[in-house]
């Protein structure tokens, strides 16, 4: 079946400009981290990509590792993106990254000039693309000079390979060199890309002030902690979840009885907000004014089109962010759920 995208898509959607820079993207983004792979139902990543695009997302993100196995979400992507949505391919940014672990030897991984190039025009060829929108250094190299590695993300923009640099995982004093080393070489650091999430609140201690003195736009990844923030465990382990799958990232132990307290609480507040605990968590995401966007990621239709209402009600009153941080600095004490 041929795939007719809705007219009103942008209607509903709110974007919001990176940085400082001129490039908008949608509040919630749409990452291919999970459920995308070779191991996964193609029809429904199929599903997921088309509804998300309907639903105003335009911005899908990858990473060169994303499948299991590593390079087949690129795959899957580039085989929608041919089927279903090469003819707006003007209307998209497709984001991926370069860094971990793809193939065996000394140049595999990190952040190597050598690297980092070859892992681009890698993914080109998997998706089917002259360019993406944005190439990431997807996590800092502590073996290789910065230096080499802002000068692979400039030369990738310079040779039209992309046209935006981004970082991911780096610290506020490497980020804050990689924007000035870029800016250098004549090239904009547009955005980083850091795991952010009521339980995971590292940026808020330096990050955050770094990209607004910088310009640097911001996307949180996992802003539901893997599925933690969702009603999916509040009554243990579904066979089918995230966390009994025996190649995710989110382990049965992280599953823990303390967590699980603190979403049934938080789940309280949100049911006063008119949202699900989910839909809060990523409202709570996008409170800051330097966020661009949150970058979610699904298992099914569903959930897209839930998180999406989030921007219904990104409103937080002072009380209820007292609440939320009452609930989130309870100290923890409890097992995990097995």
């Amino acid at each position: 079946m041929v795939f007719n995208p809705s007219n009103d898509r942008y209607d509903q959607m709110l974007y919001r400009r990176c940085g400082r820079s001129g490039l908008r993207l949608p509040a919630i983004s749409l990452g291919l981290w999970h459920n995308f792979g070779g191991v996964d139902p193609p029809e429904n990543a199929r599903a997921m990509v088309c509804r998300a695009f309907d639903l105003g997302i335009t911005h899908f993100d990858l990473a060169d590792n994303y499948g299991p196995p590593p390079g087949s979400a690129e795959k899957t992507f580039g085989k929608i993106l041919c089927h279903d949505l090469s003819c707006y391919r003007d209307e998209l940014v497709i984001s991926t990254k370069a860094g971990y672990l793809m193939w065996p030897g000394p140049y595999g991984e990190w952040g190597s000039r050598k690297h980092l190039v070859a892992s681009l025009d890698q993914s080109l060829k998997r998706m089917g693309l002259d360019y993406v929108d944005i190439f990431y250094s997807h996590r800092p190299d502590p073996e290789t000079p910065l230096e080499e590695t802002m000068a692979a993300l400039d030369y990738a923009v310079r040779s039209g390979k992309a046209l935006y640099a981004g970082i991911s995982s780096y610290d506020p004093d490497q980020t804050r060199r990689a924007a000035g080393i870029l800016r250098q070489l004549g090239t904009t650091c547009l955005i980083h890309q850091p795991k952010y999430s009521m339980f995971n609140r590292w940026i808020e201690n330096g990050l955050l002030t770094v990209l607004e003195e910088e310009g640097v736009g911001c996307i949180a990844f996992s802003p539901l902690a893997q599925g933690l923030l969702t009603a999916r465990y509040l009554t243990g382990i579904p066979e089918d979840s995230r966390a009994a799958k025996p190649h995710g990232f989110l382990k049965r132990e992280d599953v823990t009885r303390e967590k699980v307290d603190k979403v049934r609480k938080l789940e309280g507040i949100a049911r006063a907000r008119s949202q699900s605990i989910a839909q809060m968590a990523v409202a709570w995401v996008l409170r800051h004014a330097g966020m661009t966007s949150a970058l979610i990621g699904a298992s099914r239709i569903s959930q897209i089109e839930e998180i999406v209402k989030a921007l219904d009600n990104l409103h937080f009153t002072g009380s209820e962010l007292n609440a939320i941080d009452q609930v989130l600095s309870q100290p923890c004490a409890a097992p995990g759920l097995r």
